[in-house]
């Protein structure tokens, strides 16, 4: 089995220098609190994938795209 390269990327919270290899046990994070910084910020929601919009509010178009619904009702 080989072992790939070690190589110096940018740690992806504080855009340091991070050994990316087996010698690094945080990678590709350079340091434990970088790595623990980056996940209480998933932990607290501050990164969010975006929500697709919901198409059932109108028809669907040939293109697959929503048309225009008209006038809401009550």
């Amino acid at each position: 089995m080989s072992r790939s390269p070690e190589r110096i990327v940018k740690c992806p919270n504080c855009r340091g220098p991070a050994l990316y290899g087996a010698g690094n046990p945080w990678r590709p994070f350079c340091s434990e609190r970088c790595r623990t910084m980056d996940l209480g910020a998933w932990a607290s929601e501050r990164f969010r994938l975006p929500a697709e919009a919901p198409t059932d509010l109108g028809e669907v178009d040939a293109a697959g795209g929503a048309t225009d619904p008209g006038p809401l009702r009550h």
